[in-house]
């Protein structure tokens, strides 16, 4: 398939024409685009009130964010606005197609493809927190094309499979905002406590200790690569309330300068991503950035998770600030927590585990539709598209 480079099919940055002083206009800030490629625009201004830096935009342009984690995180998307004219962050790259020869959402497609993100990133330049994407790799980037016709019919088969995703994902947040509205039903507002339950400190409620990573330094080859499970702060800041994967295990000599702690223990960060929290589902080993809590039988764990969730955002703000952010045991211990009685807990917690079969449906739905996403990517940019149609069909059933 013939491959072209995108400076010879697209113009970069397009340059804004005159606009009348009383047009409104879009305004498309960073946060307008999601990880999964979908925007939002709910921000407008007027052209008088507009300020220099920032980039010209028309509803169909390709944005790419340069900056990191964005760009990493798959913010990438088509301007979708009603105005005729918009203007968002400098932070992205904003790229017309010439309609003739590349379709945007094919190219769109194109770009949000793991392997091509992933050379991008090894091309960023700058400082630590403040790498971009150039402009330049974007510029040079050899894109197929097909004919047009073929073009538009690859961007619809994958959109067509991308809603499938965005419909699961969906489904998924929703049960999740069911647990956290059962919790409400059940106990009210665990920070104002209007039905005035018993107030106790955490510390009174369980067992409350840090993990343990005596050796330094800690990722010391001799330490990893056994049998035991080792779970760290993204684990638990990226699960879903109950942690099923880890990406590292320990060795014999890892868990010797380690402790390990057994499934159902609730993990609770208190380094970078603080106060996140986790029950695990196996023994694992954890670091010293992370806490571990052992409820006493008048508590379930999963209510002290769910209320931990109410009082993160309170634990972020409020956290010391040095090298970076952080919270200690004394902190925790300190925290207080509404005690309702251990039947209503023990209902909740029922709640919660029928909600959690459904997500785990959901879950392995979803990983299907990942699976085949990726195929349907490989398959087109690639020239081979047969039988692309039926396997979105078994998706659907």
């Amino acid at each position: 398939m013939k491959k072209v480079p995108l400076n010879q099919i697209a113009t970069f940055n397009p340059s804004a024409p005159v606009l009348s002083g009383a047009e409104e206009l879009a305004f498309v800030p960073m946060a307008a685009v999601s990880e999964q490629g979908q925007m939002a625009v709910s921000e407008t201004l007027v052209a008088s009130d507009l300020k220099s830096g920032y980039n010209y935009m028309q509803s169909g342009d390709v944005l790419v964010a340069k900056i990191t984690p964005c760009y990493e995180n798959n913010k990438i998307a088509v301007a979708d606005f009603q105005q005729r004219h918009g203007f968002g962050s400098t932070e992205f790259h904003v790229i017309r197609v010439r309609g003739d020869r590349l379709n945007n959402r094919f190219l769109l497609h194109y770009l949000r493809q793991d392997r091509v993100r992933a050379e991008g990133a090894r091309r960023m330049t700058g400082s630590a927190g403040q790498r971009r994407v150039p402009r330049s790799f974007l510029e040079e980037l050899k894109i197929p094309l097909p004919p047009l016709v073929e073009q538009r019919r690859i961007a619809a088969i994958l959109d067509q499979a991308d809603d499938l995703r965005r419909l699961r994902r969906e489904a998924w947040d929703t049960l999740q905002r069911f647990v956290t509205s059962s919790f409400y039903d059940i106990f009210g507002d665990p920070v104002v406590n209007p039905r005035r339950w018993p107030v106790i400190r955490l510390g009174v409620a369980g067992q409350l200790d840090r993990g343990v990573s005596k050796r330094r330094p800690r990722n010391d080859p001799a330490l990893l690569g056994g049998p035991y499970p080792l779970v760290q702060t993204g684990d638990i800041a990226n699960c879903d309330g109950h942690i099923g994967e880890y990406r590292s295990t320990y060795s014999e000599l890892g868990l010797n300068q380690s402790r390990l702690w057994p499934a159902g223990t609730l993990c609770i960060t208190i380094a970078a991503n603080i106060g996140k929290v986790g029950v695990l589902q196996f023994d694992a080993c954890f670091p010293d950035s992370v806490v571990g809590f052992k409820p006493k039988k008048e508590f379930e764990v999963d209510f002290v998770r769910e209320w931990f969730k109410f009082l993160q955002p309170i634990l972020e703000r409020d956290a010391p600030q040095s090298a970076q952010k952080n919270i200690n045991l004394a902190i925790l211990r300190d925290l207080e927590i509404i005690a309702p009685p251990a039947g209503l807990q023990r209902a909740f917690a029922a709640r919660v585990a029928e909600i959690d079969k459904l997500k785990g449906a959901h879950r392995a739905h979803l990983e299907k539709l990942n699976a085949l996403f990726a195929s349907l990517q490989n398959s087109a940019f690639r020239g081979g598209l047969g039988g692309i149609q039926e396997k979105v069909a078994e998706a659907i059933a």
